[in-house]
């Protein structure tokens, strides 16, 4: 497989144009960052790296966040035209990130592509380790953060299992395997 990114300063930065969903990610992320750290994570990392296949939703991890931390994100996206499928309010909604549930949000008058937003705290270790060591990537101006490379290839494989999952495995470690390879050789040698 031909290389199509580079590694400027640990950022893996891709070659290649930004799709109508990486725009609808970035949307999303622009608001996103001001209110909280995040990771994207599952489908969109094989996806925004080449793998060709479809997706309804672009799953992302957040810690869980106070009421007013929320309610004020929560109202920064409803003022940047997206919705909630769980309720109108960040009242309504609140609940179930207190709860630990995933919620969606869209653009409004669209239902796809969403926004899976899955609430995490600190009882839940493979997150919080995946969190605390970002790897970003940039496609021409849409730089996000996502788990180590490494730790996605793993997951996919040991964790969910699916047949999807397992191929975008198979994807990242054929897409990244120089990274995979530097890093492996780098903690042998130390």
């Amino acid at each position: 497989m031909m290389r199509s990114y580079s590694l400027e300063d640990n950022v893996i930065v891709l070659d290649r144009e930004l799709t109508e969903l990486d725009l609808f990610v970035k949307k999303f992320i622009a608001i996103l960052k001001k209110h909280t750290d995040y990771l994207v994570v599952s489908g969109f990392v094989s996806i925004s790296t080449g793998r060709t296949r479809g997706t309804e939703d672009v799953d992302i991890i957040v810690p869980v966040m106070d009421k007013i931390k929320f309610q004020e994100l929560f109202l920064d996206l409803q003022k940047n035209s997206f919705w909630c499928y769980q309720g109108d309010t960040a009242e309504e909604t609140c609940p179930y990130l207190e709860k630990l549930t995933s919620l969606r949000f869209a653009e409004k008058d669209k239902m796809f592509p969403n926004i899976e937003l899955v609430p995490f705290n600190q009882t839940k270790k493979a997150k919080v380790f995946e969190f605390n060591h970002p790897q970003k990537i940039r496609i021409k101006d849409f730089e996000f953060n996502i788990p180590p490379i490494e730790f996605e290839i793993l997951y996919k494989e040991l964790i969910l299992k699916g047949k999807k999952d397992i191929e975008d495995a198979k994807h990242l470690r054929t897409f990244f395997s120089e990274i995979t390879q530097t890093r492996r050789s780098e903690l042998t040698t130390n």
